[in-house]
C-alpha cells in the first residue's frame, strides 16, 4: 500500500458536488464518494456543524481522510 498526502482544499472536494439523492454523494469531480448508495445519510448536529465551520474559517486542518482508488463495476443488461 502506498499513501500519497494530497493537500486538498474544501473547495476542491466539493467541486462538481452531486447529490442523487438514493444513488449516493460525489465530488472532487466525481472522484470522490462523499456519501456511497449503500452508506445512510448522517447529518450533524448543529454543535458538531458549527465546530466544523469554525474550525474551516480559523484555517484549521480537518480530519485526515483515507481515500482507495477502486474500479467501479459496471452491470449488464
Amino acid at each position: 500500500m502506498k499513501i500519497e498526502l494530497l493537500d486538498l482544499t474544501v473547495q476542491e472536494l466539493v467541486e462538481d458536488y452531486n447529490d442523487d439523492d438514493e444513488g449516493g454523494v460525489t465530488g472532487y469531480g466525481g472522484k470522490l464518494d462523499i456519501r456511497p448508495p449503500f452508506q445512510r445519510e448522517f447529518i450533524y448536529k448543529d454543535k458538531e456543524r458549527n465546530a466544523v465551520i469554525d474550525s474551516i474559517l480559523k484555517g484549521f486542518p480537518l480530519n485526515v481522510m483515507y481515500r482507495a482508488d477502486r474500479q467501479r463495476e459496471v452491470g449488464v443488461v
